[in-house]
């Protein structure tokens, strides 16, 4: 085993940190291990925010990995409502905003993401909300009602999660997507297409390919304008535009940065005692033999492992293949691989009766992801199949009197 750091720093409270500290305790660890959180609560899931958390069939309580008091009998320091100021490599050592100063044998940068401000006429307007917090929602909540407008704008997971939340209770709700499709970053027009129709025939005024040139409103938002002068009344905005690698405080320190902070296989970042892992983290991508930033649940437990296993000197675990999911209405989508490179779709299942799979081949017919809606068998095997790069005729893949379970045995 490698020479073990005295101590061990993790800057950032949501999955990437709270794995990184879980996984040290499990890996034997027993140095002092301190998560400095920028909340005023400990750390939490993020992904039901813009669902169950906002509809209030959950609370806080089992948003939370574990309480304080867990935390403490782990013997892991929580400093909430805090952040790092900045990072002397050198000294090995953080500053916190409140100008206390943590020295580390092993720094874990676990910063996440943030959401990207619009940049508009109006965008500083009360009722307008951005969702990435359990403060925000509390203040989005705050803002629904039945009854009340909503535009959403940004179709992308989060966005159309929170329409469907909100057409539920009762909201009048307009979802705006700049794209001619919505989803248009992450999946095929053929998936895109599917939660088009669902959205609209829940009830949601749902418009693609729109500009917004502003809002409007005194104090308050009252409307969105459009590019082309049509002015969508709103009592509450929802902006979903996307979000930004938390990188700046890596890059003051002088760690190397693109896209996210730059990590190796093992999560290590160009300074060896300096780790790096979840949303802020530009990683590897081994199955896809290219590099990237992963915004996933999958992604900062599997680097916050990968850390770990490198810290304590222990081997490295097996990588997963990248998943996904959302919830919107009855609607389970489990999403696992990446589509990008895809040249063909394959279709398995019935669209219409609202339970089927879109398989995304490449020219060589190897499946590079699959959507799989309220499809669990074709999520579990097709992500099987991802992970060891294997290669499905299409028509096999489409024939449904084949069961996915063999599909994945047949498969090298």
């Amino acid at each position: 085993m490698a020479d073990l750091p005295e101590t061990v720093v993790i800057i950032g409270g949501g999955q990437a940190g709270a794995q990184a500290a879980m996984s040290l305790r499990q890996g034997g660890f027993a140095g002092p291990i301190t998560m400095v959180c920028d909340e005023a609560v400990p750390p939490y899931q993020r992904p039901p925010l813009s669902k169950a958390y906002l509809a209030g069939t959950m609370g806080l309580d089992r948003l939370m990995f574990r309480d304080g008091d867990a935390w403490a009998a782990e013997s892991v320091t929580l400093k909430l409502n805090c952040s790092v100021a900045s990072i002397d490599r050198a000294a090995k050592s953080v500053t916190l905003t409140d100008g206390e100063t943590l020295s580390y044998g092993a720094l874990i940068i676990a910063t996440g993401s943030r959401v990207r401000n619009i940049t508009c006429p109006g965008a500083d307007l009360k009722g307008v909300h951005y969702l990435r917090t359990v403060r925000d929602v509390g203040t989005l909540q705050a803002d629904f009602a039945e009854g009340k407008r909503l535009v959403v704008v940004g179709c992308g997971y989060i966005g159309l999660e929170v329409a469907a939340v909100a057409i539920k209770q009762g909201l009048h709700v307009t979802a705006l997507e700049a794209a001619d499709r919505v989803l248009a970053r992450v999946t095929s027009a053929e998936i895109s297409n599917f939660y088009q129709d669902v959205h609209r025939a829940a009830g949601v005024d749902l418009r693609v390919s729109v500009k917004v040139e502003g809002f409007e409103g005194e104090g308050s938002v009252t409307g969105v304008r459009l590019a082309d002068g049509t002015l969508i009344p709103a009592d509450l905005i929802l902006v979903g535009v996307g979000i930004l690698p938390n990188q700046e405080l890596a890059a003051e320190a002088g760690i190397i940065c693109t896209n996210g902070i730059v990590v190796d296989d093992n999560a290590r970042t160009s300074d060896p005692s300096v780790f790096a892992i979840g949303d802020c983290a530009f990683r590897p991508l081994a199955l896809y033999d290219r590099t990237g930033r992963l915004e996933s649940v999958h992604n900062a437990i599997e680097q916050g492992k990968l850390a770990v296993a490198a810290i304590l000197g222990l081997p490295a675990p097996a990588l997963d293949t990248p998943w996904f999911w959302s919830d919107q209405y009855d609607l389970k989508l489990q999403t696992a691989g990446l589509f990008n490179g895809a040249t063909k779709v394959v279709i398995r299942g019935s669209i219409e009766d609202r339970k089927f799979a879109a398989f995304h081949l490449d020219a060589d017919n190897r499946i590079l992801a699959v959507d799989a809606i309220n499809a669990a068998p074709e999520f579990l095997a097709g992500k099987q199949i991802i992970g060891r790069k294997g290669r499905v005729a299409p028509e096999v893949l489409a024939d449904t009197s084949v069961s996915m379970k063999q599909i994945a045995a047949q498969t090298a």
